[in-house]
């Protein structure tokens, strides 16, 4: 055999070698082209307050009163300084008084405003109050004095009574990890945030008050004396049949 034939043979067997790595990287080319077909599943959280987060939000308070003959009654003003009391904690800006105009009963609303405002400042209301009015559509309705305040609320994030999975399926295994469900804890974290008396509170802790100087004074003079420095509480048993007698 010369040299010219065994460099032929050899230059073959290495194109054959490329064909034949060609050929196996064919099927690897196929599943790297055309469309992604990786499929990705969110998850949700395991964790209620994660799911379903309470959040700080600003928005307006509303009262709305009847005024008759331009008096305000008893349960009127009851409303008033509660209304004021609410919004003293958590207010952000004064309170707003819109009048009716165009029902009929303007004048007696208007004559009804000093009344008003006294019922907001004894209820602990500070500052000033914006005075407007808005358009009555029907004339001769019993249009009321709409009071707002815009005061920091809280709500959840999230609206509830979503079901975005099944809680189980019955021809496949989805929904079987046994973990909670989207909607778990929604509620719960809606009823929180509706009862709390002042939302802020759930960002931060109020302040501590100052501490009594006087009860920390008479415990270390009792710890000086030797004595005990607890307070002596005095606990009288009464006998429940005597009760009421």
């Amino acid at each position: 055999m010369t040299k010219t034939s065994s460099i032929a043979k050899f230059r073959l067997s290495a194109r054959l070698a490329c064909v034949g790595v060609v050929v196996l990287l064919a099927p690897l080319a196929a599943c790297t082209s055309g469309t992604d077909r990786v499929i990705t599943s969110s998850t949700s959280p395991n964790d209620y307050r994660t799911r379903h987060p309470i959040t700080l939000v600003e928005r307006p308070r509303t009262l709305d009163i009847f005024v008759a003959n331009g008096s305000l009654d008893r349960r009127t003003l009851d409303r008033l300084r509660q209304f004021a009391a609410e919004a003293k904690a958590t207010e952000v800006t004064p309170i707003t008084v819109l009048l009716p105009q165009g029902s009929g009963h303007d004048l007696p609303a208007r004559a009804a405003l000093p009344s008003i405002e006294q019922a907001l400042s004894e209820g602990g209301a500070r500052g000033y109050v914006n005075v407007g009015t808005y358009p009555v559509i029907e004339r001769g309705s019993a249009a009321p004095v709409r009071l707002s305040v815009d005061v920091i609320g809280a709500k959840v994030a999230a609206q509830c009574g979503q079901w975005p999975r099944d809680l189980a399926s019955g021809s496949t295994v989805d929904g079987w990890d046994n973990e909670t469900y989207w909607n778990f804890g929604c509620a719960y974290q809606s009823n929180i945030a509706a009862q709390v008396a002042d939302s802020r509170d759930l960002g931060a802790p109020q302040a501590d008050e100052a501490p009594d100087v006087q009860m920390r004074m008479r415990a270390i003079g009792n710890v000086r004396k030797g004595t005990d420095p607890g307070t002596a509480w005095t606990i009288k048993n009464t006998n429940l049949g005597s009760a009421g007698s």
